[in-house]
């Protein structure tokens, strides 16, 4: 009981000093060291804690600096933007919700982060949405939906890291949400977005940028390329048997989209921006791996157990349970699915759930409450259409709907496949 409660208030801790703008790496760091020394663990025991929930997340950490080839690639040498813009185009004003939400939701489901996603798409959102008088609350609600259906089927680090820690194969646990994710595409262009206000249809001043700018983007069959690599690669393990790991298959695949687009003079500056994401994003799980090394050691699962019950359904409710609220404590996809399966992975299989739905679970949890204000998310988009922060407050409780649509088609899913 001493150490849940420890393990608690070093989480409340972290969760205040991030609400204070302290910098999420070292607010994680300080609230596992306190969370061990109230949980009576010892200052030892602590950082011992520490260490190990850090190791365990390590073999995912290479595979998500290794993801930063293919992410840097497809954004810099405009292969995301073309994806886009074809996407826009095909479809047509009289579906641009649809088109926007596809294009968040394909660029995300490739391996672009999903902040990114939605700034890529941004601009020429904004035009369409001078040019038509169209709502920026329901087009960034699009933008958003999208990516959050894209990023519970791709290789983005709150994928690779969830899989990891379930030790189940990335290729199946992104494939096991698939339909999850187009229905829920669906079900936020058709019922969420129509049903909302309309809110600020103000006209604002933002250039074409890099999607509708004078830069010329590659095709779109060129632009595709390096994705389908990686596509294929990780799918021959559930077609053909055969494994190549994602530290190879998404490195190849920015090499591929290379080649494919010829932007040989931008083959440094493409992986020196995957890296330099994907550092970020190394350094933050560093961090939420401590912390979650100091939950693992409490009795939090425990107690969890206990309210929740034991036998698979506490399991499957688990899962997307604790996903959501460490994503909302951290106001990250990434950091909320590594705190959540690297605490309750060993809690969530005992109880029956097979190690591919645990690992999709908790990653289709993440995406609940992954955009609170707190998080760097929310900022990020409502920057991308020059929305205000009270505006953007707004949307939170339409993005929940999103993920929670998310969560229950994901759950529907299971019962019919199991």
């Amino acid at each position: 009981m001493i150490s849940t409660i420890g393990a608690l208030v070093g989480l409340a801790l972290a969760i205040v000093l991030i609400l204070k703008k302290v910098s999420p790496v070292y607010s994680l760091l300080l609230g596992a060291v306190v969370g061990g020394l109230a949980g009576g663990m010892g200052l030892e025991s602590t950082v011992t804690n520490m260490i190990s929930g850090v190791k365990d997340i390590t073999p995912a950490i290479i595979r998500i600096i290794a993801a930063g080839v293919l992410s840097g690639v497809l954004i810099k040498t405009g292969a995301a933007a073309s994806i886009a813009k074809n996407i826009v185009e095909k479809l047509g004003n009289r579906h641009i919700f649809l088109a926007l939400a596809l294009s968040t939701m394909l660029l995300t489901a490739v391996g672009v982060f999903v902040d990114v996603a939605v700034i890529t798409v941004a601009p020429i959102a904004i035009l369409i949405a001078e040019r038509q008088g169209v709502s920026k609350f329901k087009m960034l609600l699009a933008l958003v939906g999208g990516g959050k259906c894209g990023n519970i089927i791709s290789p983005n680090p709150n994928t690779i890291i969830a899989a990891e820690n379930f030790s189940a194969p990335l290729s199946s646990v992104m494939a096991v949400n698939i339909i999850a994710a187009v229905v829920g595409l669906l079900i936020t262009v058709y019922l969420i977005i129509p049903f909302m206000p309309n809110g600020n249809g103000g006209k604002v001043s933002v250039a074409a940028s890099s999607i509708g700018g004078k830069e010329k983007l590659p095709s779109f069959a060129a632009s595709v390329a390096g994705p389908l690599v990686v596509i294929i690669m990780l799918a021959l393990r559930p077609i053909a048997g055969v494994t190549i790991d994602p530290l190879i298959a998404l490195p190849v695949g920015g090499i591929i989209g290379i080649i494919a687009t010829r932007q040989w003079n931008r083959a440094s500056e493409s992986l020196a921006f995957g890296l330099e994401k994907m550092s970020v994003v190394a350094v933050l799980l560093v961090s939420t791996g401590a912390i979650a090394g100091i939950i693992k050691a409490s009795s939090l699962t425990n107690m969890l157990i206990s309210l929740m019950g034991s036998g698979e359904s506490a399991g499957l409710l688990m899962a997307p349970l604790s996903g959501a609220l460490m994503s909302a404590a951290t106001a990250s996809t990434t950091a909320g699915a590594t705190i959540a399966s690297a605490s309750f992975s060993s809690t969530i299989l005992a109880a029956g759930v097979p190690a591919i739905w645990g690992a999709a679970l908790v990653n289709v949890g993440a995406t609940v409450l992954d955009h609170l204000p707190h998080g760097s998310f929310f900022h990020a988009t409502g920057g991308s259409v020059e929305m205000s922060i009270k505006e953007r407050l707004r949307l939170i409780p339409y993005e929940s709907l999103v993920g929670l649509a998310l969560t229950g088609l994901s759950l529907l899913s299971y019962s019919f496949m199991s």
